[in-house]
């Protein structure tokens, strides 16, 4: 069952390449942008909250946690909460990798799916869900070869498809997209508004200074 959405919610996604946001009322997706925009979220997310109804201005907002991009993590969950203190709005969370299997489910049913998105390093980040989205397992960042070993014939979506190997057939290119929100469970838009990063960050700081 599709989460509902009673209330005015802002949704903000910049985990991967693309950059998205739409507003939702009563369950439906009132204004939407989506754009890909490599590494310049933090150019793009700000002007295109703007151009929505009212500014974007909502009681809710919903951003996407990851796994995906570091810094797009980080420059969506910041927005979110910057917004959420100014305008006394809720902040909740959810995943790039339910968002590309919710929208591929809707499109491909199926009994299961692989949700497969670019890790960086050569790794892609991957779960798994049921057709009603009921996760299968955790997210994991993975070598292709093995991401490939544990799908088998599972059909898999998203931006790190193209990494795995060429005997995986069953697979197709997509990024998460704002607007796509809607088709979520109520569960899984419903996560701490904190980063998933998947993995350990590339950057890390001294020892000295982390320490402190």
């Amino acid at each position: 069952m599709s989460a509902e959405f009673a209330e005015r919610t802002l949704v903000i996604e910049t985990a991967t390449a693309a950059c998205s946001v739409a507003l939702i009322e009563d369950g439906r997706v009132v204004a939407a942008r989506h754009e890909v925009v490599g590494r310049g979220h933090a150019e793009r997310l700000v002007p295109m909250i703007a151009e929505l109804p009212d500014g974007g201005r909502a009681t809710r907002i919903l951003v996407d946690v990851g796994p995906g991009s570091f810094t797009g993590v980080r420059v969506g969950v910041a927005a979110a909460r910057g917004l959420g203190l100014g305008w006394g709005a809720t902040v909740r969370g959810f995943s790039s990798l339910a968002i590309v299997a919710a929208a591929a489910l809707k499109a491909l049913p199926r009994e299961r799916i692989a949700a497969v998105l670019e890790a960086g390093h050569g790794e892609v980040f991957m779960q798994s869900f049921a057709a009603d989205l009921t996760p299968l397992d955790a997210p994991v960042s993975l070598h292709p070869a093995e991401a490939a070993a544990i799908l088998g014939d599972t059909f898999a979506i998203g931006s790190g498809t193209y990494r795995l190997p060429d005997h995986v057939t069953a697979r197709a290119d997509a990024l998460p997209d704002a607007s796509d929100l809607p088709l979520l469970t109520a569960a899984l838009a419903d996560l701490d508004p904190r980063p998933l990063y998947g993995r350990a960050p590339d950057a890390k700081l001294p020892i000295a200074r982390a320490a402190r």
